[in-house]
């Protein structure tokens, strides 16, 4: 984050970073308030709550969501900018890659990435102007997971309605942690991913179970 916003603003002022403090137990808001980041605490423990609390403490035109896990492409402000200059775009991402490698990982990887070109979406830092967040009601908080994809979907339904579309910003993927790979083994999206439809049809309670502990579990 620091680089890419020194290549953008030496200064360092056009760019505001906040840091959406979910709770938690650790040294996350001193380690970010020392690397000039606005920390906001949000008491409710919920992902979309969290990229809530930050999106309406900014005050930019244009609000970006990335996970804390992630490390910026230097030139990705600069990036979207260049997206959001046209009126045509409501929403766009950079794009996601793994910090490291394996089979695994990038079977994992290589049908997201189908998923991702089904539903027009990417992930990433993910960005629209603040006006377009606001209209659609932010992330949704009656969702425990998948929040982000549907911001987008609601993103793209407004920008059917307005005559605008979701646009890929290309050339600034984003890295981001495989650390739910290290925990839970590098094959083990995939499994979740065979036996989520099933669970889904007949033990709904069990799979809200599993992806309470895999998105909340251990609490930092």
């Amino acid at each position: 984050m620091a680089e890419a916003r020194r290549c953008y603003d030496p200064g360092g002022d056009a760019v505001e970073v906040i840091v959406a403090d979910n709770a938690s137990t650790d040294a996350t808001p001193q380690i970010a308030a020392a690397g000039g980041c606005r920390v906001i605490r949000v008491e409710r423990r919920l992902i979309a709550a969290a990229r809530n609390g930050g999106g309406a403490a900014a005050r930019g035109e244009i609000v970006a969501f990335v996970d804390a896990d992630s490390v910026l492409h230097p030139e990705t402000f600069r990036a979207i900018d260049e997206t959001m200059a046209s009126e045509r775009v409501v929403a766009s991402a950079t794009g996601v890659v793994p910090d490291r490698s394996s089979a695994g990982i990038r079977l994992t990887w290589a049908i997201g990435r189908m998923a991702t070109r089904v539903l027009n979406i990417d992930a990433g830092v993910v960005f629209c102007r603040r006006a377009d967040w606001q209209a659609v009601g932010g992330y949704r908080e009656t969702l425990r997971w998948a929040e982000d994809v549907r911001l987008l979907l609601d993103l793209k339904a407004l920008g059917r309605r307005t005559g605008r579309c979701f646009r890929r910003t290309r050339g600034v993927e984003t890295v981001t942690s495989t650390r739910k790979f290290d925990s839970h083994g590098d094959w083990h999206y995939l499994v979740l991913m065979v036996r989520a439809p099933f669970l889904w049809l007949f033990l709904r309670a069990r799979l809200d179970r599993q992806l309470e502990r895999y998105f909340y579990q251990p609490r930092r």
